[in-house]
């Protein structure tokens, strides 16, 4: 991928609602440049910007990750139907098509302990399920835009960076919903577009689009596509970490540019991260000569991912 759309992948990072005037300012390209280099990165699915609800901002939202082990040739159709779901997304078949990766956020607790306790487990080709909370999140959430696409200088970032979230709690409605639906189908999606999807004119979507972030309950991310963007290693990695290094382990691991994603769980391996690297060859380094080294490890399981079944949106 050149060096250009490296450039704009991390600039919608940095703001995925960025207008392609600010982003061709900030790159030195003409808008017209911008606007078609998206274009085709979105046609190509290599990048989707998602708009995304902050579970701190939402009461009793919690997140989950569950690690479920299939029958292979079970593992894609159970992987489908979670992915169905309104409430799941990092969807991922991982181990040989042995096993699926999924997150799980919901404020409802009859819905997802339907899921762990009724659903899954009646499934006849799933032979175990693990549920981890997720307690800390290091990397990857709303705070997390930064990624190891790293083309933009500290000045470059700094000029794009939307101001900080107040941090003062929004009450949703449910004239919100139209607006939030669309927003997580395509976080870029124009002001008209979202205003006949609402019924809203388009002074009032924009001003609550802005209320919503400036609050902090609504962020924008990105889905990409890893191959695309030239990580052949895709792997999920379970570590257990003492419990009195976990933060600080955890703090270490984001700080690396392979991670795209690490949060302290519950469960019997406390640290779960995504890892993307160019090899197998460069994972091995990764593990060997950085996860090894964190503070407290005491082991590492790896997952490599073999197929993503649904990614950051809260649709397929």
């Amino acid at each position: 991928m050149e060096i250009l759309d490296l450039q704009l992948v991390h600039a919608l990072y940095v703001d995925g609602r960025a207008s392609f005037r600010r982003i061709a300012a900030v790159l030195g390209v003409s808008e017209q440049t911008v606007a078609r280099r998206y274009r085709r990165l979105r046609e190509t699915g290599a990048v989707r910007v998602v708009g995304r609800l902050d579970p701190r901002f939402l009461g009793h939202a919690e997140e989950w990750v569950l690690r479920v082990r299939c029958a292979p040739s079970a593992t894609l159709a159970v992987a489908t139907a979670l992915a169905e779901r309104s409430d799941t997304y990092r969807i991922q078949l991982a181990s040989g098509g042995t096993e699926i990766g999924c997150h799980i956020q919901t404020s409802d607790q009859r819905a997802r302990d339907a899921l762990l306790l009724d659903k899954l487990p009646a499934t006849r080709q799933v032979t175990s399920v693990e549920a981890h909370q997720v307690l800390r999140l290091f990397r990857g959430g709303p705070d997390g835009w930064h990624t190891p696409i790293a083309s933009l200088s500290p000045g470059q970032v700094a000029e794009l960076a939307p101001p900080p979230p107040e941090a003062e709690p929004l009450d949703l409605d449910e004239g919100d919903r139209p607006l939030l639906d669309e927003l997580a189908r395509d976080g870029r999606a124009n002001h008209a577009a979202l205003a006949a999807s609402t019924g809203w004119h388009e002074s009032t979507v924009r001003r609550r689009i802005d209320r919503l972030r400036t609050s902090g309950t609504l962020y924008f991310g990105v889905d990409f596509d890893e191959h695309l963007l030239g990580w052949s290693s895709h792997t999920l990695l379970w570590i257990s970490v003492s419990p009195a290094a976990l933060g600080a382990a955890g703090a270490a691991l984001a700080r690396c540019p392979q991670i795209a994603y690490a949060a302290a769980t519950t469960g019997p391996t406390n640290l779960l991260a995504t890892a993307l690297c160019a090899d197998a060859g460069a994972l091995y380094e990764f593990i060997t000569g950085q996860v090894g080294l964190l503070p407290g490890v005491q082991t590492v399981q790896t997952a490599p991912v073999l197929r993503v079944v649904k990614r950051a949106a809260a649709f397929p």
